[in-house]
């Protein structure tokens, strides 16, 4: 069997001599090809998901043109919160992005009020919001000192144009030329309102198989002075694992119900892979090289940031490390101004892999891609390296990442294939209930609870 693999290898290797020895020319002739890839409108996805091809609007995080990124929608007071505000309060969320073919262009955004599961609710658009529906965004700036030429743009909402009158799921979509069938971005939030009090404390799997991989969410809800009157078909609920929506727990009924308290006390339905801690990389300075970065360099096509070799921690020990669960951080310590003055690098993966996935693909897979698994962070297989290998286009700041593998057929990611799971692993979980009120025709948001694995907050 030995014997057969080092064949393998070899023939393998004799196939990509021509690659390997292709001229320096030629190599930047095809990164060429790579930066106009990214400026056209029209990117056919290979993976089968037309992910560039098609305006259809998604009710969903997503992005729809090629020459758009860094897109953020968070709290205006931290950039690393989850989209999600009190509709009793005056908190504000604030969207922003790149469009880097650094023209002005007409853009305009509103919001669509959703059910629970994410389609559009029955409200019109009165109901839900006082004010214009339909808003400009106005605000933008071009991009400053950078190899990379881009608008910037941003836009505070709720504002004195459009106030949010109702609480459940919305989704903010962005689109060009006042033509509301020209989608450019959606993004999804949540509005709600404290009508339950959620308790809840995250744990190691109650099945004693589970227990060293996965974690378990178990939670109460109380609803003293706030009338359901069935609770199993009236309520619906989700929890989420670090703001992610493809692997998100729904469909959730009460295992008992004790006078006003609601019991959530399951072994399996309510359980995640444990995972583990996030990868990283700094690339906030492109003149150093920071922890996980190998080489910087600069030519006439923009700027180049080397990755160190990741390594398969599949069956690894789990190992402790601050992450910011998969989120990241628009920055630049070159400038005082980050959303102009951050450039962007060709940033380069490559995992050592001896076996090739037949059966589905492998993605760098965090937040900076809207947890999505598309062309643009698909890794394909280097024969020559014995391994996966990306180059993904990212804005100056601070990564996190993994490595994440989707069978062919499945939707959801499965990030245990490359990483491995552990129960110690820290992760973020957030609790959503809605209810149905009889007699109304939305989902209402009446209770967000926001946990995590190593403590409560």
């Amino acid at each position: 069997m030995k014997h057969q693999l080092f064949f393998i290898r070899v023939f393998f290797a004799l196939l990509c001599m021509t690659v390997v020895n292709t001229p320096v020319f030629a190599q930047k002739e095809k990164k060429q090809s790579l930066w106009q890839a990214l400026n056209t409108p029209t990117q056919k996805d290979t993976t089968g998901d037309d992910y560039y091809g098609s305006t259809a609007l998604r009710y969903e995080d997503h992005v729809y043109r090629p020459y758009i990124k860094s897109v953020l929608l968070h709290d205006v007071s931290f950039e690393l919160s989850q989209p999600i505000l009190n509709l009793e309060s005056q908190e504000q969320l604030q969207l922003s992005f790149d469009d880097l073919q650094a023209d002005l262009k007409n853009y305009s955004y509103t919001i669509i009020h959703c059910n629970a599961n994410w389609e559009p609710s029955d409200l019109m658009s009165a109901e839900y919001i006082d004010g214009f529906a339909d808003n400009n965004i106005n605000n933008y700036n071009y991009s400053l000192n950078t190899l990379q030429k881009f608008t910037h743009y941003d836009v505070v909402f709720p504002n004195s144009s459009m106030r949010i009158t109702k609480s459940g799921n919305y989704l903010l979509k962005v689109y060009e030329n006042g033509d509301p069938e020209q989608v450019v971005i959606s993004k999804r939030f949540m509005v709600y309102q404290n009508r339950v009090m959620i308790n809840g404390r995250v744990s190691a799997a109650s099945v004693i198989a589970d227990r060293n991989y996965k974690q378990e969410v178990d939670f109460t809800i109380n609803h003293t002075g706030y009338n359901i009157m069935n609770p199993y078909a009236d309520l619906k609920v989700v929890i989420t694992q670090n703001n992610r929506w493809d692997n998100a727990k729904k469909g959730l009924k009460p295992l008992f119900v004790k006078d006003n308290e609601l019991v959530y006390d399951y072994d399996e339905d309510n359980v995640f892979t444990g995972g583990s801690e996030y990868r990283f990389f700094d690339i906030k300075s492109i003149r150093y090289q920071s922890e996980r970065v190998y080489k910087i360099s600069i030519d006439t096509l923009g700027n180049h940031v080397q990755l160190y070799n990741d390594d398969r921690r599949t069956f690894k020990r789990y190992y402790s490390q601050q992450d910011i669960n998969g989120k990241y951080i628009i920055k630049t310590q070159e400038g005082r101004d980050s959303r102009r003055e951050a450039d962007y690098c060709y940033v380069y993966f490559f995992l050592p892999c001896d076996e090739v996935f037949m059966d589905g693909n492998l993605y760098v897979f965090g937040a900076f891609n809207n947890w999505e698994c598309s062309k643009e962070n698909l890794m394909k297989y280097n024969p020559a390296r014995f391994g996966y290998e990306a180059v993904l286009y990212l804005k100056q700041g601070y990564y996190n990442y993994e490595y994440a593998f989707i069978k062919d057929g499945s939707t959801e990611a499965d990030n245990t294939v490359i990483e491995g799971m552990h129960y110690e692993t820290e992760n973020d979980y957030t609790i959503y209930v809605y209810h149905k009120q009889q007699g109304t025709f939305y989902d209402q948001l009446i209770g967000v609870k926001r946990m995590n694995s190593m403590k409560d907050y």
